[in-house]
């Protein structure tokens, strides 16, 4: 499982602090939709059809019984009590409130999730586990997965 170091702990703290003030800006008219846009996609945080949602990166996919009661705190505190696990290495809440993002990030920050890479492309990895696929003839033909 990964944690910070003293700098990343310093980095992703920092990062929570200025999307909390930019998002401050934002919900005072100070910001317009397109200059907060690109802030809030850098953290992770998405606005769908019918409500925000906000990606929460797990390092490495891995995430210790700790990390995740913390987040299932901040999922019972600022969303619905639940929360989706992706493919991407994250934890997806799909009911965040704009004002409430601020926090929802620095309790994150406080585990050791961030969502500074909620909004990048990470590539989904899934295993083939069967016997055909471990066979060394297959994986050479052409077109097979390897």
């Amino acid at each position: 499982m990964y944690r910070y170091d003293a700098y990343d702990q310093a980095f992703v703290d920092e990062r929570v602090a200025h999307y909390r003030d930019q998002t401050e800006r934002y919900l005072k008219g100070e910001l317009s939709d397109q200059e907060f846009l690109q802030l809030r996609l850098r953290n992770g945080l998405y606005i769908q059809r019918l409500a925000p949602m906000l990606r929460i990166a797990v390092p490495y996919g891995l995430i210790n019984s700790v990390q995740l009661r913390k987040l299932a705190e901040i999922s019972r505190k600022y969303d619905k009590g639940y929360a989706h696990i992706s493919t991407r290495q994250n934890v997806q809440l799909n009911w965040p409130r704009l004002a409430d993002v601020p926090d929802i990030l620095a309790g994150a920050a406080a585990y050791g999730g961030s969502t500074a890479v909620g909004a990048a492309v990470v590539v989904n990895v899934a295993p083939i586990t069967t016997e055909e696929s471990r066979s060394e003839a297959d994986c050479s033909a052409p077109g097979k997965i390897r």
